[in-house]
């Protein structure tokens, strides 16, 4: 700070006017956010976790067609954000942008909730046995599932980077409190998952549609409302005036023009501004690195208009992520399982649970994931965080990308059990003689608990470190379209899976053949298919070491002036690399 009070990051308030830090942001801030994110969460995977459910039992759907169903509105639930990040990053800012995204989401729930509650607009069933639904009804739901998409959008790259910007990098005290802030973020995430998938699953299945979707849409509005009394506590990151991603255009397009010309054999004579001039801008400085040399070229000073390095090692991080992003596509798809054909299988199994004859719902397992992570992110956060600190010296224990690659690592794992127990299902189904396509497998739907809980503490590393690493790795004044590298990854994984699934299913079919994935699973080989994403799992982590070796992280120079010379002095920026 500096003797004013103000923060040293260039943060406003919602008026404009410097942010004064001890009024503003840190946690007091985010104690308003976290409120939405847990009721967000509820919402979304109230929706998602049971809609295969939902699907093949009220809209009489196939096996096939609601897997790729969900599977679609899942992948653009996570790809729309692309936008909604663009919109905030360049023109109206994040909490604009999550203002009225948020309204838009809380429409697309309101109408979802009228789709299974009002008669006109969803199937008359009797008991367990549906009617058709009429094209009217079907349009209806699908369009308020995808209005949700659209609100999703906003909310979610914004929100979350919004609650990171309440925290100074530049000072230490709030540096160190904010490299436990996405872990905080999203076990308040996962608590509303497990809300969602342990009682409004149940509620679904046992009391009614209408009231399982009812609830959280209730709760959204009450935690958006408790958002809003939060804003002068909020600190907001100023729009810059150029568009992040004309920069990089610019970039790529001056090195393409400057490729006859020769690279300088000495970094130091590519094109850099003087340090004044980030200090004016309140803009931060990057380091050059080796990596993709080729747009060096942007930078030489002999060019007609050159870019500077720091624009350069923008446009190379953004790169850089783009390369790791492509190995996160495979175990999202692994992820996408947990709402399709997980369920799928628990179904088939029995799920009788205690004495009074209480039946699990199928959806209501993934709850197992989110307990998994309650209980790993606070070991992780307190003990192995500091054990790791104290034998590697890095402030996060261990670098962002390790944390990765363990996540990853976990998914092989996941799927040979889950390989496994399909086979323990199989022999069942033969060994009992298991004939008819709704008959249970007399075998305990606890057997896929493993694959459950493998998969939560897997992804407190996974997840959360993918998160972690986009926004720490984005370009300044991109966090929130860097975010997007995450979700982006989620929802492409989930439109593979749903490619996958989709020709698996044809090729499989030919010549009278019999579908790996059919509406019958008892004499279908899900076996096969979790083999194969087994195959592709280890494929994917050894594309993901070789990457993650040769990735150059962030390395930034801050430049302060120092009061008693008031000459500029380089300092270490954040990153897990400093100069």
């Amino acid at each position: 700070m500096d003797g004013k009070g103000y923060t040293r990051d260039g943060s406003v308030d919602l008026h404009g006017r410097p942010a004064v830090a001890s009024r503003t942001g840190r946690w007091r801030a985010c104690a308003f956010l976290v409120g939405y994110e847990a009721f967000e969460r509820m919402a979304f995977y109230g929706v998602a976790a049971n809609l295969v459910v939902y699907l093949t039992t009220q809209l009489r759907e196939d096996t096939v067609s609601s897997v790729r169903n969900v599977n679609n509105w899942s992948g653009s639930v996570w790809l729309t954000p692309i936008l909604g990040a663009y919109i905030a990053d360049t023109y109206f800012g994040r909490f604009w942008t999550f203002t009225v995204s948020s309204l838009v989401y809380i429409l697309g729930m309101v109408l979802l909730t009228m789709a299974v509650s009002i008669k006109s607009l969803r199937p008359t069933c009797s008991g367990e046995v549906c009617e058709k639904a009429s094209a009217a009804q079907i349009a209806y739901f699908y369009a308020a599932l995808y209005v949700m998409a659209v609100g999703a959008g906003g909310t979610k790259p914004n929100i979350s980077t919004f609650g990171a910007d309440q925290f100074d990098d530049f000072d230490p005290w709030e540096k160190k409190l904010k490299a436990s802030f996405f872990n905080w973020w999203m076990f308040s995430s996962f608590l509303g998952g497990l809300i969602a998938t342990l009682g409004l699953v149940y509620v679904q299945e046992n009391v009614g549609w209408g009231v399982g979707y009812g609830i959280p849409t209730i709760g959204l509005v009450v935690s958006l409302l408790i958002f809003y009394l939060g804003t002068p506590n909020y600190r907001h990151k100023p729009v810059k005036d150029a568009s992040p991603t004309r920069e990089l255009r610019r970039v790529l397009a001056t090195a393409f023009a400057n490729r006859q010309l020769k690279l300088p054999g000495d970094p130091a004579e590519l094109h850099e501004l003087d340090p004044q001039h980030y200090l004016i801008a309140g803009k931060r400085r990057l380091c050059h690195s080796p990596s993709f040399r080729f747009l060096d070229r942007a930078a030489i000073k002999e060019g007609p208009n050159p870019c500077t390095v720091t624009q350069v090692q923008e446009t190379k991080l953004v790169l850089g992520m783009a390369l790791v992003w492509l190995t996160t596509l495979i175990p999202c798809t692994i992820f996408a399982q947990v709402n399709t054909l997980f369920v799928k299988q628990g179904i088939t199994m029995d799920r009788r649970l205690g004495g009074r004859g209480f039946h699990l719902p199928a959806a209501s397992l993934s709850s197992f994931i989110v307990v998994s992570m309650l209980v790993a992110v606070p070991l992780y956060d307190r003990y192995f965080v500091p054990f790791m600190r104290r034998r590697t010296g890095n402030p996060r224990g261990i670098s962002l990308l390790q944390r990765v690659g363990i996540g990853f690592a976990s998914h092989v794992l996941v799927t040979l059990v889950a390989y496994a127990v399909e086979l323990r299902r199989l022999d069942v189904v033969r060994r009992r003689g298991v004939l008819s396509p709704g008959q249970v497998v007399p075998m305990s739907i606890l057997w896929l608990l493993p694959q459950y809980m493998l998969l939560g503490i897997g992804d407190v590393f996974n997840a959360i470190g993918m998160l972690e690493f986009f926004y720490d790795q984005s370009p300044e004044g991109m966090q929130s379209l860097g975010t997007t590298f995450f979700t982006s990854g989620i929802g492409a994984g989930n439109f593979l899976n749903s490619l996958l699934v989709t020709v698996v299913d044809r090729v499989t079919r030919r010549e009278g053949g019999r579908s790996w994935i059919g509406n019958d699973l008892n004499s279908s080989h899900l076996d096969y298919y979790y083999a194969f994403l087994m195959a592709l799992s280890a494929l994917n982590l050894a594309a993901f070491v070789s990457v993650a070796a040769k990735y150059e992280y962030k390395r930034e120079v801050v430049l302060e002036v120092a009061p008693p010379e008031g000459k500029a002095s380089a300092v270490a920026g954040p990153g897990d690399r400093r100069v």
